[in-house]
């Protein structure tokens, strides 16, 4: 695992025994992590993209952001992509916060770069399966995790998120898994949610959702992070498509400090080699396309699958 970068701990950042548990288990939860009014304005970002999407034309160059899945009663939008370029300053707010960038400092050390941001969700009624799944396997010399805020609550009999704790260390057999134990093995915690708690999650955590009858609507905002040094090592991307990245974070700063003047900031201590050459169009900035992904595992037998493998993170 990647050896640490200095640094000095704020309210925010983990403690050394939150991180040796998040490394042993593969998750870690945090309760009440983002303030009330933060997750108010993100609660109500929420509900204008859900509404966006639904609405949205789909010869508008947005429409590709959203995402959607086939149900026995008709399409149903499950994720959006690309959150800050959707119209809701609240996402670059809670990026530049400290209580994102402190977590992914102590992670993922000075250089780290917000590589994914969605929100994924089901629609109030709708109960489908996630099936096991892992995001991205990658060497494991760094640590890859999601920063993920539930927007609203989510009960053991609502459908709320699965983990298989200790199984990040590899690939595992999804279908062996599934086969033999199907929702109920020995080892698995249901992880149950208030809105304003956060999961920390190891890509390689297997996890996932089991069906339910149709619940309330449940939203969660995921923000990944990965080392630099990581990217570079492991791919998919480069250096320009890195530099690309860390361009949000100037602005991101801007906005939490613009709406949270009287609380302490975060203060980026990105090394000289990743420092971003500044850009005054911040528009270009908010949205930098993947293209190419760090491949997962879920198991193709499964009938919901597809789901899993579209929607990379549950």
């Amino acid at each position: 695992m990647t050896t640490m970068t200095t640094i000095h701990p704020t309210a925010y950042h983990l403690s050394a025994e939150q991180i040796q548990f998040f490394d042993e288990n593969g998750y870690l939860v945090l309760r009440q992590w983002i303030p009330q009014d933060l997750l108010k304005r993100l609660q109500d970002s929420g509900t204008y993209w859900i509404n966006q999407g639904n609405t949205i034309a789909e010869s508008d160059p947005l429409y590709e952001d959203y995402m959607f899945a086939r149900r026995a009663h008709g399409r149903v939008m499950f994720r959006v992509n690309y959150l800050h370029n959707k119209g809701q300053d609240s996402s670059l707010e809670l990026l530049g916060s400290p209580y994102v960038l402190g977590v992914a400092e102590s992670l993922c050390g000075a250089n780290f770069v917000p590589t994914y941001e969605s929100m994924v969700f089901k629609e109030k009624g709708d109960g489908e399966a996630i099936p096991w799944h892992q995001d991205a396997v990658h060497p494991r010399k760094h640590r890859i995790f999601n920063f993920d805020l539930y927007l609203d609550t989510s009960r053991s009999d609502a459908g709320a998120l699965h983990v298989l704790p200790k199984t990040q260390h590899e690939r595992q057999d999804l279908c062996a898994l599934t086969n033999r134990w199907g929702w109920n093995p020995p080892e698995a915690v249901v992880v149950e949610m208030e809105p304003g708690d956060v999961l920390l999650h190891d890509v390689m955590i297997v996890h996932g959702s089991e069906q339910v009858e149709g619940k309330d609507l449940r939203r969660t905002i995921y923000y990944e992070f990965r080392a630099a040094e990581e990217i570079l090592e492991d791919g998919p991307w480069d250096q320009e498509w890195i530099e690309r990245r860390l361009r949000l974070l100037p602005p991101a700063l801007r906005h939490f400090a613009a709406a949270n003047p009287d609380v302490t900031q975060f203060q980026w201590n990105v090394t000289p080699e990743f420092q971003p050459e500044s850009s005054e169009n911040e528009e270009v900035a908010l949205k930098v396309a993947h293209i190419n992904h760090l491949a997962g595992s879920y198991c193709s037998s499964l009938p919901t699958a597809n789901d899993a493998k579209n929607s990379k993170k549950s």
